[in-house]
């Protein structure tokens, strides 16, 4: 049949066709080789093997709310091989059935059963390893599992780890971890050794849970006297005075723990001091007023150790450290009004303080807690310490009689609810003023015969 193209267009529709029938060519030996690789991986594999796994984790999965099923040696096999599954999907229904155990199981773990945690610890897949971690701390949390046994099987490394994963839910849940096993004075000499520069650089994060996790570690740290070493060591003072000044109330509480454990031990005042500008001091006198209980009272706490040292005395009274620590005793709560009192105690235990203390008014707001917390043994005793010390320098007898300490103290001896300990004091106090002509007077005058008898007795 004759052809209407001419010459040149029929060429070109030959040449078209010929290189149409070369692309598919070349198209269909590239779906071949594709789907030879995809044949190759296990991914595509369905083999007897892989189905059987399947078809046991459906079996395994069924039992998930029966607690007695939770732990079975069945249960055992299925989860060491979903661990080992080079499958993420497979060992992410391991991590999720041990988050589940996490939550429901009341008893210890079995040790056999912590073998797949350690496999899944150290799986390619980080939402594998964040599930898995999290399991475990709820775990360390409740006391299921051997603190001690996590070390001994190694799982500190991969704990360790995820550290430096980037990821701040896995930073999170491996901080929470490393904190439960340093809570065991055996680990943490483990813990110590490699995790902590990366705890201190996680405690200046700036995603507050890792924050959080990571001081609560540290804070850990500083229960042995070793580890409280290497931790200074490490430079580990200044990082926890800047989180003083975290806007988490938690750091805030984890941090002062931590320096109070650390002021406790005296070598370690000159680094504590060595911060320019009295920073420490600074920063725990601010924490002081925090509305945060807790935190107030562990700065006040912090303070009072470090004022045993007489150098830190003159720096907080340069520092005007009392007109805080006096709205404090203005407070209706003992949780706040004793650790202040205790500090302002020790301050005024230092002779060369008395002065100030007594021009600042001290006495006077001791006097008004004296009458109002009759019922705390611990104010009224450090009460009758700060009035007995005070009473000493020059102008602190004439302020003791103006204010309301000496009715506070006789109402004190009638008070129900205190102890013998705490009455003598007072009584002790009492017989301290007595030696005093002008305040011998004063008491003669306004004690009562029954307030006379209670001091005898």
């Amino acid at each position: 049949m004759a052809s209407s193209l001419c010459e040149n267009c029929s060429r070109l529709v030959k040449e078209l066709a010929a290189h149409l029938r070369r692309i598919c060519r070349e198209f269909e030996q590239k779906i071949r080789d594709v789907f030879r690789e995809l044949c190759q991986c296990t991914c595509f594999r369905v083999t007897p093997e892989r189905s059987l796994l399947r078809r046991e984790t459906q079996e395994f999965l069924r039992p998930l709310h029966d607690e007695s099923q939770l732990l079975s040696q069945e249960g055992l096999q299925t989860l060491t091989r979903l661990a080992a599954s080079e499958n993420t999907d497979l060992q992410m229904t391991a991590a999720m059935y041990y988050l589940h155990v996490s939550h429901h199981l009341k008893s210890r773990l079995p040790d056999d059963f912590m073998e797949p945690v350690m496999t899944l610890l150290l799986s390619p897949d980080l939402d594998v390893q964040k599930t898995v971690s999290l399991a475990l701390v709820n775990l360390l949390v409740k006391n299921n599992v051997c603190k001690e046994l996590v070390i001994e099987m190694g799982m500190l490394v991969p704990i360790l780890e995820l550290f430096q994963s980037g990821d701040g839910t896995a930073q999170c849940h491996s901080c929470a971890c490393v904190a439960m096993l340093a809570s065991s004075e055996s680990n943490r000499d483990a813990i110590i050794v490699d995790g902590i520069i990366p705890l201190l650089a996680l405690a200046k994060s700036y995603d507050p849970r890792v924050q959080r996790n990571a001081t609560w570690a540290l804070l850990h740290l500083t229960h042995s006297d070793w580890s409280t070493r290497i931790l200074c060591q490490a430079g580990g003072i200044p990082v926890l005075v800047l989180l003083l000044q975290s806007s988490d109330s938690e750091v805030q509480f984890c941090g002062c723990t931590a320096l109070c454990n650390i002021a406790a031990i005296q070598e370690h005042h000159p680094k504590l001091l060595s911060i320019g500008g009295h920073y420490l001091l600074k920063s725990l006198l601010t924490l002081t007023s925090s509305s945060v209980q807790k935190n107030s009272a562990q700065a006040c706490r912090c303070l009072q150790t470090l004022s045993k040292n007489v150098l830190i005395q003159e720096q907080l009274m340069e520092l005007d450290c009392v007109p805080p620590l006096k709205a404090l005793l203005k407070t209706p709560t003992a949780a706040w009004t004793e650790p202040a009192m205790t500090l302002l105690c020790a301050l005024s235990a230092h002779p060369p303080n008395h002065d100030c203390l007594v021009s600042e008014g001290l006495l006077d707001e001791v006097g008004q807690l004296l009458r109002h917390h009759r019922s705390s043994s611990a104010a009224i005793t450090h009460g009758c310490e700060i009035v007995t010390n005070l009473s000493c320098s020059g102008g602190g007898q004439q302020a003791v009689m103006e204010s309301l300490c000496l009715s506070g103290l006789l109402g004190a001896l009638l008070s129900p609810a205190l102890s013998d300990d705490t009455l003598l004091h007072v009584t002790s106090c009492l017989r301290h003023l007595m030696t005093w002509d002008l305040l011998r007077c004063n008491l003669s005058a306004t004690i009562t015969a029954e307030q006379r008898r209670s001091s005898r007795c």
